[in-house]
Protein backbone atom coordinates (compact mmCIF):
# COMPACT_ATOMS: atom_id res chain seq x y z
CA UNK A 1 0.00 0.00 0.00
CA UNK A 2 3.04 2.29 -0.11
CA UNK A 3 1.78 3.96 -3.27
CA UNK A 4 -1.78 4.44 -1.89
CA UNK A 5 -1.00 5.35 1.73
CA UNK A 6 2.07 7.40 2.55
CA UNK A 7 3.32 7.95 6.09
CA UNK A 8 5.72 10.82 6.70
CA UNK A 9 7.19 11.89 10.02
CA UNK A 10 8.02 15.59 10.09
CA UNK A 11 9.43 16.59 13.45
CA UNK A 12 6.98 15.38 16.08
CA UNK A 13 4.10 15.05 13.61
CA UNK A 14 3.10 11.97 11.61
CA UNK A 15 1.24 12.73 8.35
CA UNK A 16 -0.91 9.90 6.96
CA UNK A 17 -1.95 10.58 3.38
CA UNK A 18 -4.49 8.75 1.22
CA UNK A 19 -3.29 8.58 -2.40
CA UNK A 20 -5.57 6.84 -4.87
CA UNK A 21 -6.46 9.77 -7.13
CA UNK A 22 -7.82 7.71 -10.01
CA UNK A 23 -10.55 6.47 -7.63
CA UNK A 24 -11.01 9.68 -5.63
CA UNK A 25 -9.03 8.13 -2.78
CA UNK A 26 -11.66 5.43 -2.20
CA UNK A 27 -10.36 3.06 0.44
CA UNK A 28 -9.40 -0.56 -0.16
CA UNK A 29 -8.98 -3.23 2.50
CA UNK A 30 -5.20 -2.85 2.32
CA UNK A 31 -5.40 0.92 2.73
CA UNK A 32 -7.41 0.52 5.94
CA UNK A 33 -4.74 -1.75 7.41
CA UNK A 34 -1.92 0.55 6.33
CA UNK A 35 -3.55 3.52 8.07
CA UNK A 36 -4.28 1.42 11.14
CA UNK A 37 -0.62 0.37 11.32
CA UNK A 38 0.50 3.99 11.00
CA UNK A 39 -1.74 5.06 13.88
CA UNK A 40 -0.95 2.11 16.14
CA UNK A 41 2.82 2.33 15.66
CA UNK A 42 2.69 5.99 16.71
CA UNK A 43 1.21 5.07 20.09
CA UNK A 44 4.46 3.57 21.40
CA UNK A 45 6.69 6.20 19.77
CA UNK A 46 7.24 9.12 22.16
CA UNK A 47 8.82 11.13 19.36
CA UNK A 48 5.43 11.34 17.62
CA UNK A 49 3.26 13.87 19.42
CA UNK A 50 0.54 14.55 16.84
CA UNK A 51 -1.08 12.93 13.79
CA UNK A 52 -2.50 14.44 10.60
CA UNK A 53 -4.94 12.59 8.33
CA UNK A 54 -5.25 13.93 4.80
CA UNK A 55 -5.81 13.06 1.14
CA UNK A 56 -4.09 14.05 -2.09
CA UNK A 57 -5.26 15.55 -5.39
CA UNK A 58 -7.97 17.82 -4.02
CA UNK A 59 -9.92 14.96 -2.44
CA UNK A 60 -10.05 13.70 1.13
CA UNK A 61 -11.76 10.40 0.33
CA UNK A 62 -14.89 9.26 -1.48
CA UNK A 63 -15.22 6.53 1.16
CA UNK A 64 -15.20 2.77 0.93
CA UNK A 65 -14.69 1.11 -2.45
CA UNK A 66 -18.20 -0.08 -3.38
CA UNK A 67 -16.72 -3.15 -5.09
CA UNK A 68 -15.54 -4.29 -1.65
CA UNK A 69 -19.09 -3.92 -0.32
CA UNK A 70 -20.47 -6.05 -3.14
CA UNK A 71 -17.74 -8.65 -2.67
CA UNK A 72 -18.37 -8.87 1.08
CA UNK A 73 -22.12 -9.08 0.53
CA UNK A 74 -21.88 -12.04 -1.85
CA UNK A 75 -19.09 -14.08 -0.22
CA UNK A 76 -19.38 -16.51 2.68
CA UNK A 77 -19.61 -14.66 5.98
CA UNK A 78 -16.56 -14.82 8.24
CA UNK A 79 -18.10 -13.43 11.39
CA UNK A 80 -14.99 -14.20 13.45
CA UNK A 81 -12.91 -11.64 11.54
CA UNK A 82 -13.81 -7.93 11.69
CA UNK A 83 -13.83 -5.91 8.50
CA UNK A 84 -10.58 -4.03 7.93
CA UNK A 85 -12.50 -0.77 8.11
CA UNK A 86 -13.54 -1.71 11.66
CA UNK A 87 -9.92 -2.49 12.56
CA UNK A 88 -9.00 0.98 11.30
CA UNK A 89 -11.84 2.64 13.23
CA UNK A 90 -10.77 0.87 16.42
CA UNK A 91 -7.28 2.28 15.89
CA UNK A 92 -8.80 5.76 15.69
CA UNK A 93 -10.86 5.22 18.82
CA UNK A 94 -7.92 3.87 20.85
CA UNK A 95 -5.48 6.50 19.59
CA UNK A 96 -4.19 8.59 22.51
CA UNK A 97 -2.48 11.36 20.55
CA UNK A 98 -4.04 14.53 19.12
CA UNK A 99 -5.18 13.94 15.56
CA UNK A 100 -5.90 16.63 12.98
CA UNK A 101 -7.95 16.22 9.80
CA UNK A 102 -6.70 18.24 6.82
CA UNK A 103 -9.67 17.98 4.44
CA UNK A 104 -9.47 19.28 0.88
CA UNK A 105 -12.49 18.29 -1.21
CA UNK A 106 -15.08 15.58 -0.65
CA UNK A 107 -15.29 13.55 2.57
CA UNK A 108 -17.85 10.83 1.95
CA UNK A 109 -18.98 7.91 4.12
CA UNK A 110 -16.08 6.70 6.22
CA UNK A 111 -14.27 9.87 5.13
CA UNK A 112 -16.74 11.86 7.20
CA UNK A 113 -16.48 9.25 9.96
CA UNK A 114 -12.72 9.81 10.19
CA UNK A 115 -13.25 13.55 10.57
CA UNK A 116 -15.72 13.02 13.42
CA UNK A 117 -13.02 11.12 15.34
CA UNK A 118 -10.41 13.85 14.89
CA UNK A 119 -9.63 16.51 17.50
CA UNK A 120 -9.15 19.46 15.16
CA UNK A 121 -10.47 19.86 11.61
CA UNK A 122 -9.16 22.14 8.87
CA UNK A 123 -11.12 22.11 5.61
CA UNK A 124 -10.82 23.92 2.32
CA UNK A 125 -13.59 25.96 0.71
CA UNK A 126 -14.21 23.10 -1.74
CA UNK A 127 -14.92 20.59 1.04
CA UNK A 128 -18.26 18.85 1.48
CA UNK A 129 -19.27 16.16 3.95
CA UNK A 130 -21.78 13.39 3.36
CA UNK A 131 -22.73 9.99 4.75
CA UNK A 132 -24.87 8.33 2.06
CA UNK A 133 -25.00 4.83 3.57
CA UNK A 134 -28.79 4.89 3.59
CA UNK A 135 -28.79 5.20 -0.22
CA UNK A 136 -27.10 1.78 -0.34
CA UNK A 137 -29.50 0.22 2.14
CA UNK A 138 -26.88 0.41 4.91
CA UNK A 139 -26.56 2.12 8.30
CA UNK A 140 -24.09 4.57 9.89
CA UNK A 141 -20.68 3.27 10.97
CA UNK A 142 -17.76 4.13 13.23
CA UNK A 143 -20.01 5.25 16.12
CA UNK A 144 -21.29 8.16 14.03
CA UNK A 145 -24.80 7.33 15.25
CA UNK A 146 -23.50 8.21 18.73
CA UNK A 147 -20.95 10.94 18.01
CA UNK A 148 -22.66 13.03 15.34
CA UNK A 149 -25.87 13.71 17.34
CA UNK A 150 -23.66 14.45 20.35
CA UNK A 151 -21.71 17.02 18.30
CA UNK A 152 -24.33 18.66 16.10
CA UNK A 153 -27.72 17.72 17.56
CA UNK A 154 -30.32 15.16 16.55
CA UNK A 155 -31.90 17.13 13.72
CA UNK A 156 -28.66 17.81 11.83
CA UNK A 157 -27.54 14.23 12.46
CA UNK A 158 -30.82 12.88 11.07
CA UNK A 159 -30.43 15.01 7.95
CA UNK A 160 -26.92 13.66 7.34
CA UNK A 161 -27.05 10.07 8.57
CA UNK A 162 -30.62 9.06 7.70
CA UNK A 163 -31.55 11.36 4.81
CA UNK A 164 -28.01 11.31 3.40
CA UNK A 165 -27.92 15.07 2.81
CA UNK A 166 -24.62 16.75 2.04
CA UNK A 167 -23.18 19.37 4.39
CA UNK A 168 -21.16 22.27 3.00
CA UNK A 169 -17.97 23.38 4.71
CA UNK A 170 -19.69 26.52 5.99
CA UNK A 171 -22.54 24.46 7.42
CA UNK A 172 -19.98 22.09 8.98
CA UNK A 173 -18.20 24.98 10.68
CA UNK A 174 -21.50 26.37 11.95
CA UNK A 175 -22.39 22.90 13.27
CA UNK A 176 -19.04 22.59 15.07
CA UNK A 177 -17.47 19.87 12.88
CA UNK A 178 -14.85 22.21 11.35
CA UNK A 179 -12.44 24.56 13.14
CA UNK A 180 -10.92 26.43 10.20
CA UNK A 181 -11.75 27.03 6.55
CA UNK A 182 -8.82 27.64 4.22
CA UNK A 183 -8.28 28.07 0.45
CA UNK A 184 -7.92 24.89 -1.65
CA UNK A 185 -4.48 23.32 -1.34
CA UNK A 186 -3.73 24.93 2.04
CA UNK A 187 -5.26 22.41 4.47
CA UNK A 188 -2.09 20.40 5.13
CA UNK A 189 0.10 23.48 5.60
CA UNK A 190 -2.35 24.89 8.13
CA UNK A 191 -2.64 21.51 9.84
CA UNK A 192 1.14 21.41 10.25
CA UNK A 193 0.99 24.83 11.95
CA UNK A 194 -1.68 23.59 14.36
CA UNK A 195 0.33 20.41 15.00
CA UNK A 196 3.40 22.46 15.91
CA UNK A 197 1.26 24.50 18.32
CA UNK A 198 -0.03 21.32 19.97
CA UNK A 199 3.44 19.74 20.10
CA UNK A 200 4.75 22.78 21.98
CA UNK A 201 2.34 22.10 24.85
CA UNK A 202 3.12 19.75 27.79
CA UNK A 203 2.53 16.25 26.37
CA UNK A 204 1.02 14.60 29.46
CA UNK A 205 -1.33 17.51 30.14
CA UNK A 206 -2.52 17.39 26.53
CA UNK A 207 -3.13 13.63 26.71
CA UNK A 208 -5.13 13.82 29.95
CA UNK A 209 -7.14 16.84 28.82
CA UNK A 210 -7.92 15.23 25.46
CA UNK A 211 -9.21 12.11 27.21
CA UNK A 212 -11.42 14.20 29.50
CA UNK A 213 -13.00 15.92 26.49
CA UNK A 214 -13.95 12.70 24.71
CA UNK A 215 -16.77 10.27 25.38
CA UNK A 216 -15.54 7.09 27.14
CA UNK A 217 -13.71 4.75 24.78
CA UNK A 218 -15.77 1.79 26.00
CA UNK A 219 -19.01 3.54 25.05
CA UNK A 220 -17.73 4.35 21.57
CA UNK A 221 -16.48 0.78 21.03
CA UNK A 222 -19.85 -0.63 22.10
CA UNK A 223 -21.61 1.55 19.55
CA UNK A 224 -19.15 0.52 16.82
CA UNK A 225 -19.92 -3.11 17.66
CA UNK A 226 -23.67 -2.52 17.45
CA UNK A 227 -23.37 -0.61 14.17
CA UNK A 228 -21.09 -3.26 12.71
CA UNK A 229 -23.63 -5.98 13.54
CA UNK A 230 -26.42 -3.99 11.85
CA UNK A 231 -24.13 -3.06 8.95
CA UNK A 232 -23.25 -6.71 8.27
CA UNK A 233 -26.91 -7.69 8.27
CA UNK A 234 -27.89 -4.81 6.00
CA UNK A 235 -25.03 -5.47 3.57
CA UNK A 236 -26.60 -8.81 2.63
CA UNK A 237 -30.11 -7.41 2.37
CA UNK A 238 -31.95 -7.31 -0.98
CA UNK A 239 -32.03 -3.50 -0.72
CA UNK A 240 -28.26 -3.24 -0.40
CA UNK A 241 -27.45 -5.79 -3.10
CA UNK A 242 -29.76 -4.00 -5.52
CA UNK A 243 -28.15 -0.64 -4.68
CA UNK A 244 -24.60 -1.98 -5.18
CA UNK A 245 -25.49 -3.48 -8.57
CA UNK A 246 -27.29 -0.31 -9.62
CA UNK A 247 -24.14 1.67 -8.77
CA UNK A 248 -22.01 -0.44 -11.11
CA UNK A 249 -24.65 -0.47 -13.84
CA UNK A 250 -24.76 3.32 -13.72
CA UNK A 251 -20.98 3.53 -13.94
CA UNK A 252 -20.92 1.35 -17.07
CA UNK A 253 -23.34 3.60 -18.95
Amino acid sequence: MAEQITVTDEGATRIITMRRPEKKNTLTQGMYLAMSDAIESAQSNPAIRCLILTGRSGVFTAGNDISDFLKAATEADDGARPRNSVVFLQSLVNNTKPIIAAVDGIAIGIGMTMVVHCDYVIASTTTTFSSPYIQYGLVPDGATSLLVPHMVGHQRAFSMLVMGREMSVEQAREAGLVNQIVPPGHAVVEAQKVAREICALPADAVAVSRKLLKLPTEEIERRIGLENHCFAERMRSPEALAAFRKFFTRKLK
